[in-house]
């Protein structure tokens, strides 16, 4: 297939959009004096007449970006960008998107942003690494699929990595007589050495192993003394005649082979085998007790089944038994691969739902359900024959997703399970259908969910990375709390909730700091998040009126500080308003630095400073 290349060109266009005029002009009033609830009211009356542009839709949408109601903010910013508009327009328009965990649409507005405004930081940072947000692992892709410098141009499937070799099953030995449609020739063992980088070099046929018909694949012990592989029944001269076209029909089967210095002797047949039907793809697992297979033999569900057969202490076999309807369908299920654990099988399946012919399928035989392991693991194409070395963090994959049997390196991608329990700080009670939401390190809502009967919400998040959780209820104070970082495989976190009477005391409602962005004083998320607590009790309390004063430290100008303590102070009250408060309930006040919680004068170290840039939220009446 070749390679497509998509090349973006972006012009720069010059445009005009239309500006304020008598028609916006009391909506414009009531924006810029920061009443943005009013102001939203009248910018809707023109767009309901019919009158409204691009500036009208901008306008709009940034009255409800000012109050941080991402999802009519998104709607109004898809309007104004019909449009032209300025760099900043689209990079507000995406974190609307962002916030409401429309990401691929974010990244499109994104990139629209970094045209416009190439040398902004905000630009550069995102072109680095576009795609920052972290994704849950069990939506996104769980390994990396690459391709091995172990394939040829023949057919070349079933690698498996034991210590520091890798065995696999080729066609490319020229020496030998073709067969088939493909006049390829009959396949063989190879081996090959895996260096510490995961390079793949010297392969070379395992000549004892090897006969003049089909061979491969195999599987090993843990101690490396035996082998069990498949080859032809013509091995052994066991074939069923077709007189009909005078041909000798031979079946794949299964047989044992015990090293023997640097080379493996004692090959035998093993006594399960049979010419009425095939035997092939054996999977030992760790422990040495169960070997794995695929086979047509009676009893099978389908076409192929996986099945296994209990290997004795006395080397003797148990009776094979199919996997059952967990693993097999009516379709064809082959290559099973049972992981270190002795419990997790991975099995290639064209009976199940999936992206092509043969897709590879993840079980745990204890107590799991079948999941596929989608993208990229799985193509439209066939890929089977997945295997994992869980020492070496590392596997194989084989898939015909170029045209041809080809292996592909597989590397996992390490994810941790974090299991979020919401409770009652007070009693320890669970608390279910409480909002779950999880943040990365740059604070972006990834997804929120609400938590089951347990109290329990689970995420599957990236290792090493850092991660917030947020976790409100009605009746109870929301809260954040921290994910470290970790490998894993598991992490807890206890969101325990204070009722939300907690936060109210005789004189005022006592909430986490408000912050703003420097010089700024619209609602950020982190704002919305608290606020929203100080609406919960507001709504509980129906008489309740609230003074909301905003206090700066006392770095800058008196005139500047009241001036940006006041805008603060308006933006807080149109956020409250715009949650359904009454106007009448919520009063807003700029303090600017007036009125210090700390009062260090000229000496305030960054601790002070902080304490004194605050809200309060006082208790009129």
């Amino acid at each position: 297939m070749k390679n497509l290349y998509l090349i973006l060109s972006f012009v720069a266009i010059s445009f005009t959009v239309s500006a304020q005029n008598k028609e916006t002009e009391a909506a414009d009033k009531l924006y810029n004096r920061y009443e943005y609830v009013d102001a939203a009211k009248e910018y809707l009356k023109i767009v309901e007449k019919g009158k409204a542009d691009g500036y009208v839709y901008k306008q709009l949408a940034d009255t409800y970006f000012n109050m941080f109601d991402a999802g009519e903010a998104a709607k109004w910013y898809a309007k104004a960008t019909e449009t032209p508009q300025d760099a900043e327009t689209y990079y507000r328009y995406a974190q609307m998107l962002k916030a409401s965990g429309k990401y691929e649409e974010s990244n499109t507005q994104m990139k629209k942003f970094a045209a416009a405004a190439p040398s902004d930081s905000r630009a550069i940072s995102f072109m680095k690494n576009p795609n920052y947000i972290p994704k849950l692992m069990d939506k996104t892709k769980l390994f990396n699929i690459n391709p091995s410098d172990v394939s040829s141009d023949k057919s070349d499937f079933g690698a498996v990595l034991y210590d520091n070799s890798v065995y696999f099953t080729s066609a490319r030995n020229g020496a030998r007589k073709n067969y088939g449609a493909l006049e390829e020739p009959f396949l063989d063992i190879y081996k090959a050495d895996y260096s510490n980088d995961g390079k793949v070099t010297n392969a070379s046929p395992v000549t004892k192993l090897n006969s003049q018909y089909h061979d491969g694949p195999l599987t090993m012990s843990a101690d490396g003394n035996t082998i069990y592989f498949s080859s032809d029944s013509f091995r052994e001269k066991k074939f069923e005649k077709d007189k009909k076209n005078n041909l000798k029909l031979g079946r794949n089967s299964l047989y044992k082979a015990t090293k023997n210095g640097d080379s493996w002797d004692n090959i035998e047949l093993l006594p399960f085998n049979s010419k009425e039907f095939s035997t092939s793809n054996p999977s030992l697992s760790r422990d040495g007790k169960t070997l794995y297979f695929s086979s047509d033999r009676p009893g099978s569900l389908g076409g192929v089944d996986i099945w296994k057969v209990t290997i004795n202490d006395d080397g003797t076999y148990g009776e094979p038994a199919n996997l059952g309807n967990k693993v097999n369908t009516e379709g064809h299920e082959s290559f099973p691969f049972i992981a270190d654990d002795n419990q997790t099988l991975y099995f290639a399946s064209s009976g199940r739902q999936g992206l092509g012919g043969m897709d590879v399928f993840k079980i745990d035989l204890k107590d799991g359900e079948a999941t596929n392991l989608g993208k990229p693991v799985n193509t439209e194409k066939d890929d089977f024959a997945f295997t994992y070395n869980g020492v070496k963090g590392a596997g194989f994959l084989s898939s015909n997703r170029n045209g041809n049997d080809d292996i592909f390196a597989v590397s996992p991608i390490c994810g941790v399970d974090a299991l979020v329990v919401v409770t009652n700080a007070k009693t320890g009670e669970i608390l279910s259908n409480a909002s779950v939401s999880i943040l990365d390190d740059q604070k972006n809502v990834i997804a929120t969910e609400m938590s089951n009967a347990k109290g329990e919400v689970k995420y599957r998040v990236e290792c090493d990375k850092a991660y917030v959780i947020q976790a409100s209820k009605d009746g109870f104070v929301g809260n954040t709390f921290a994910v470290v970082k970790s490998k894993g495989p598991t992490a807890k976190i206890d969101a325990a909730l204070q009722p939300i009477e907690t936060i109210i005391t005789e004189k005022e409602i006592v909430l986490n700091p408000i912050y703003f962005e420097f010089n700024k004083s619209n609602i950020t998320q982190d704002g919305a998040f608290e606020l929203d607590k100080l609406i919960q009790v507001m709504k509980s309390n129906p008489n309740m009126v609230i003074l909301a004063k905003s206090h700066t430290d006392n770095r800058g100008s008196n005139r500047y500080n009241e001036l940006l303590s006041d805008r603060r102070a308006k933006s807080t009250r149109q956020y409250i308003i715009s949650r359904g408060i009454d106007a009448g309930r919520i009063s807003a006040k700029g303090m600017g630095e007036l009125e210090p919680k700390v009062d260090c004068g000229n000496d305030c170290s960054e601790e002070q400073h902080a304490q004194n840039r605050r809200s309060e939220f006082l208790i009129v009446k």
